[in-house]
């Protein structure tokens, strides 16, 4: 995976942040992690996937008070408790996220990528293996409404025939 692939996802989550949370995210450094494990994941975890020019996921992962803040600004209540509409309002997110970023990269003049239906994890225990002994680019974001962590892998048709 071309680490310059990233940047149409880093963008996506500065655009959310700022345009419906009123928040500013900032990213920590950009690092490559091995992500067969849950190591470095937090309380509840959106992901989506991805196929045509590109193959792979993006994940987004928050500790519970984070999700809770967010869905609070979204939705503009003053809940505390991690429920389904959390669970909801992460799958959103991360279709935000991933929509905004295949938007970015057909504005480039890539082919088109198509977006799965997204999928919310609840809990610690758990491993995301896609593909098998994947290689993820982990980028880690701090907000007024707290921290998360952002992962993406893929491979491209480019990537193939080079």
């Amino acid at each position: 995976m071309r680490v310059e692939y990233i940047n149409p996802f880093i963008e996506a989550v500065y655009e959310l942040f700022s345009t419906m949370l009123a928040s500013k995210a900032t990213r920590g450094e950009v690092g490559v992690v091995d992500a067969s494990g849950s190591e470095g994941l937090y309380d509840i975890m959106g992901l989506i996937g991805l196929s045509g020019y590109a193959r792979g996921m993006v994940a987004l992962s928050f500790p519970a008070e984070t999700a809770v803040a967010i869905v609070n600004t979204l939705l503009g209540t003053d809940s505390s408790t991690m429920d389904d509409t959390v669970s909801d309002a992460i799958a959103e997110v991360v279709n935000i996220v991933a929509g905004a970023a295949k938007a970015k990269f057909r504005a480039e003049g890539r082919p088109p990528i198509d977006l799965s239906l997204p999928t919310v994890v609840r809990g610690s225990s758990f491993s995301v293996n896609y593909p098998s002994h994947s290689i993820w680019i982990e980028v880690p974001f701090n907000s007024n409404l707290g921290g998360f962590t952002m992962r993406v892998t893929f491979e491209s048709d480019e990537e193939e025939k080079e």
